[in-house]
């Protein structure tokens, strides 16, 4: 990666010895979104733990000249939103996962929390749907310290003192109790739910706190279990 030696120059990333990802095979990374910073962490910490990074990307992203070239041939897969968005487009980029053995950056949340503690919101079913319906392992991540480096909707980097930012990635996410079933809108939002309640309690590790109840998950229940 070309960003690299400057990022070692600028920030201290430290990633927790028990984080692992499959040297082999697809795979999808869901980590917790609170800074536009957010993309470089974890890429570098993908490539440190041994794998190439790559992301969902915008689809206009790539019509852009020699920005679309650059994000084809580092593997981003494009995705179109709004009014050109197809239902399929989640399982064309399963099959490219799979037949390519390659792994995937997603943000389930969409877009940078809005909480204003930063504890993950509830998360979109997208990345849970790929590894159903592809058999693709997800490992549930968080990081911390971003926001020493950047800070949330801000543009502006921040260098002094030097940023410390800590990633965590756990085990793969259990989700037998959901496959071999017929794949509904409330079966992907129970299975999204845990992967965001697993997220939240990762980044408790790494703050030392508990994450406030019902922290990733949709407002409703969130307002059933208070």
């Amino acid at each position: 990666m070309v960003v690299l030696p400057l990022f070692r120059a600028i920030i201290t990333l430290r990633i927790r010895p028990e984080s692992a990802l499959p040297q082999t095979g697809p795979f999808i990374l869901a980590p917790n979104h609170y800074s536009e910073a957010d993309p470089v962490i974890m890429g570098v910490a993908t490539w440190r733990l041994g794998r190439i990074p790559r992301f969902l990307a915008k689809a206009s992203l790539f019509r852009v000249p020699v920005l679309g070239v650059y994000l084809r041939a580092a593997g981003h897969i494009p995705v179109e939103r709004g009014a050109n968005a197809k239902t399929h487009q989640p399982l064309e980029a399963t099959k490219r996962l799979v037949e390519k053995g390659q792994g995937v950056i997603i943000y389930p949340e969409g877009t940078l929390t809005e909480d204003p503690d930063l504890w993950p919101m509830s998360g979109k079913t997208g990345a849970v749907r790929m590894a159903l319906e592809g058999g693709i392992p997800v490992y549930p991540a968080a990081h911390w310290g971003s926001q020493s480096f950047m800070g949330r909707y801000e543009a502006k980097i921040r260098l002094i003192p030097r940023p410390k930012v800590d990633v965590l990635v756990g085990p793969e996410m259990d989700l037998d109790r959901y496959r071999n079933r017929p794949i509904t809108r409330e079966l992907l939002q129970d299975a999204t739910d845990d992967l965001m309640a697993e997220i939240s309690r990762l980044l408790g590790e790494l703050r030392g706190e508990h994450p406030p109840a019902g922290s990733g998950r949709p407002r409703a229940k969130r307002e059933g279990q208070s």
